[in-house]
């Protein structure tokens, strides 16, 4: 009986919290004021039975739509809000409002998300250490908090080596956008390819990691980061996918340590194999198969070409050796003059 209390309890003291942080919130930004506080915690409710609406998103959308100072308060506030929570139905909001500015945010919004804080980095958002045991459920969705997190900020660090965010534009098949992602691909050097091809790997890596469903089957807001990754995957997959394809074209140029480096790369994408066809297992999803096995061609093409350097590297070694030994020279007595002195040396070849 006190289970079953205590998560009542704790619903009713979070909506409380609510009405009364968004009354001060109301207060202080006045009656015909748009306050980005105010709309972060609209968005960030402590109800854990319900994702955010979709007005309160687009209310937070909107701040991308005036001024630079607008959209740094409108990111400030969300990132105050999720480092401030102990919260983990507030923190998973958080970071649906956060994937949903990198997805559709305006230039200017994103802009001020990637700069926050300025030192960036890899533990972006910092919630490695997150936990919330105020009851059982909420500390399984503190997984989902952790994991959560890394996928956004994989993306993010992802973001800044693509030059655009992955989400930015979103397509409703696997082949829509294919064919323009393609041609920007081919004006890539193979260096700076291989550094997206690994890092958007990262992103799949991350994805793949997804902790058990079983336990928050039936938690809404679960049920929209789910959603929303499932999408990420698709275009993560599209855009890997088009890489490898540039790649595979290029594999007789690439010099030794690219080959290696990229050997690695498809390693760690197989390793995400069982996962990843699960995930693929939607029709949308159907890129999954093709990357795979273009994965499996490529170690193969890889391995036979590094075969091929192996043996001219033999036979160039054979040729070069015979040639050094060619080039000794033999010297003969007839070849020496004798000085005075006893010493003898070669006579020069016009003497001889």
């Amino acid at each position: 009986m006190g289970r079953r209390q205590r998560p009542i309890l704790k619903n009713l003291l979070g909506a409380l919290k609510d009405r009364a942080s968004q009354s001060k919130a109301a207060l202080l930004s006045g009656p015909n004021t748009s306050s980005p506080h105010l709309a972060v915690l609209r968005a960030t409710t402590h109800d854990p039975s319900s994702p955010p609406r979709e007005k309160h998103v687009s209310v937070l959308l909107s701040f991308g739509h005036g001024s630079r100072l607008t959209a740094s308060c409108c990111v400030e506030a969300i990132m105050d809000r999720l480092h401030g929570t102990g919260s983990s139905s507030v923190a998973l909001k958080c970071l649906i409002a956060i994937h949903n500015i990198v997805r559709r945010g305006t230039f200017i919004l994103q802009d001020q998300l990637s700069i926050y804080p300025s030192a960036g980095g890899r533990n972006y958002l910092n919630l490695s250490n997150f936990r919330d045991d105020s009851s059982p459920e909420a500390w399984q969705v503190c997984l989902w908090v952790r994991w959560y997190a890394r996928v956004l900020e994989q993306i993010l660090f992802s973001s800044r080596i693509l030059g655009s965010f992955l989400s930015s534009s979103l397509f409703s098949s696997f082949d829509d956008g294919f064919k323009e992602t393609k041609e920007e691909v081919s004006a890539l050097p193979n260096g700076h390819l291989l550094k997206e091809f690994d890092a958007l790997v990262g992103v799949v890596e991350e994805i793949c990691k997804v902790p058990e469903y079983a336990h928050v089957r039936e938690n809404r807001v679960v049920a929209e980061v789910i959603r929303l990754v499932g999408e990420d995957n698709l275009m993560a997959q599209r855009e890997i996918l088009v890489r490898a394809m540039e790649m595979r074209e290029r594999l007789s140029c690439l010099v030794f340590s690219d080959s290696v480096e990229l050997v690695c790369v498809l390693k760690r994408l197989e390793n995400c194999k069982e996962k990843l066809l699960f995930l693929s297992s939607n029709e949308k999803m159907k890129g999954g198969d093709a990357l795979l096995d273009l994965v499996g061609e490529m170690k193969e093409r890889i391995g036979a070409v590094e075969k091929c350097g192996e043996r001219r590297l033999v036979r160039k070694g054979k040729v070069s050796e015979s040639a050094r030994l060619d080039s000794r020279v033999v010297v003969k007595s007839s070849d020496l003059v004798r000085f005075s002195s006893g010493r003898m040396e070669l006579l020069p070849d016009s003497v001889m």
